[in-house]
């Protein structure tokens, strides 16, 4: 048995696709499906009830969608992590998406072995961007450009920032600067305050415009 099982909520609205995820995931030794939802609403009431780890949601949904059931989410400060899992790639739907607080995003044809990885990824602290969805950030007028001033990081913050933008885990970068992982959570504090940005997505976007990702 795996030390960690991540426990995983389906929220869509097409019972087939809820059906279709569970299928796949109910094989995986580390995942285990606790529940599933219709609408982003039931999906809100059923991240704070069964308090998941990670969340799968589908962006376009009837009443809450899923963009602002992840704006509730963040309200509410529910620590799941949340993957879009969409079939729609405009650019209008990626960027509020990842604006709101998802972790990750990816398209419902995923090869079903990846869409495993990026679970596991997302839980264990990326931030899951495919080039698409990074570009279309990118393209976004004050879409983590960030006022701040890359000059006045220290060395040991660029090295964190660039390991951020490498979608490194405080822990992954903690073992790989030789840190803790207290002293690399204030590192990534700093980091976000100097530059302006509110997020490890915006870190992760301002190190890959600046030329400061690895």
């Amino acid at each position: 048995m795996p030390d960690k099982i991540i426990r995983v909520l389906l929220v869509d609205d097409h019972q087939v696709v809820r059906r279709g995820l569970r299928t796949f995931l109910e094989i995986q030794d580390d995942i285990e499906v606790v529940g599933e939802a219709s609408d982003g609403a039931e999906g809100v009431a059923r991240t704070e009830e069964l308090r998941p780890d990670v969340v799968l949601m589908d962006i376009k949904m009837p009443g809450t969608d899923g963009i602002e059931a992840l704006r509730k989410l963040r309200e509410l400060e529910n620590p799941a992590k949340v993957l879009i899992v969409t079939s729609f790639t405009e650019q209008r739907t990626v960027v509020p998406a990842l604006r709101a607080g998802a972790s990750g995003y990816v398209y419902k044809d995923v090869d079903p072995d990846a869409l495993a990885g990026a679970i596991r990824s997302v839980h264990a602290g990326h931030v899951l961007l495919q080039p698409e969805v990074a570009d279309a950030l990118l393209a976004q007028e004050g879409a983590g450009s960030g006022t701040g001033r890359g000059g006045t990081l220290t060395e040991r913050e660029r090295e964190v920032l660039g390991l951020i933008a490498d979608g490194r885990s405080n822990r992954e970068i903690a073992r790989a600067l030789v840190l803790s992982e207290k002293t690399v959570k204030t590192h990534v504090s700093n980091i976000l305050m100097k530059l302006d940005l509110s997020d490890r997505t915006q870190a992760a976007l301002w190190a890959v415009r600046n030329g400061a990702a690895g």
